[in-house]
This record gives C-alpha cells, structure tokens and sequence, in this order.
C-alpha cells in the first residue's frame, strides 16, 4: 500500500525551476550587455573618424575606425564658404552609428 509521508522532496523542483531562471537570465542580460558595448564603441569610433577626417580625409577616418575595431560604411564631406564638415558611418559588430564634425579651413586633405 502507498503511503503519502508530507512535502518532503517538493523543495527540489522549485531549486531546479530557479536556476534554469537564473541561467536563462543570466544569458539574456550578457547578450544585452555585448549590444551595449557594441554600440558606445561604435560612437566613439564614429566620432574619432569624424575629427581625423577632418585632418587627414577618408583614408585617415578608416584607420582611427579600425583602431577603435570598427568598419567605415559610409564617409561624405560638405563645404560652404568658410567650413567644411565631415560625416562618418561605421559599423561595430551589429551597432552601426553616425557622427558629423565641423571645421572651419576649406581646404580638404587626401580624401
């Protein structure tokens, strides 16, 4: 005959519930996390490009870019009577950002 004794043993689904939470959880935020850092470096990478453009054109936004492990996908420069300005598109992992910076001599580097 079969015997019920109490709750004893009933603790060990709930533990085992919990840590497959806590490891689907923990996955979801690392995977957060790496988008994140993706993105904050592809905007210092395109802001770094922007300004060496400014000196040393496209050739100069591709390195500073890939030094920051990032890709140019997109470099265009602009000038009306006294500025010229520069924008940079670069693309780190999935993050793809824009940044546009302003100078003020007309006279453009190796492009």
């Amino acid at each position: 005959m079969l015997r019920i004794r109490g709750d004893n043993g009933q603790a060990v689904p709930l533990v085992a519930a919990l840590v497959a939470v806590a490891a689907s959880l923990t996955v979801a935020v690392g995977g957060f996390a790496g988008d994140i850092i993706d993105a904050a470096r592809a905007q210092t990478a395109a802001d770094a490009a922007a300004l060496a453009s400014l000196e040393g054109g496209r050739p100069a936004a591709a390195r500073l870019a890939a030094r920051h492990g990032a890709v140019v996908q997109a470099w265009s420069r602009h000038a009306d009577q006294a500025r010229m300005s520069v924008t940079v598109t670069v693309r780190v992992g999935d993050a793809v950002r824009t940044a546009r910076a302003i100078g003020g001599d007309v006279t453009w580097p190796g492009s």
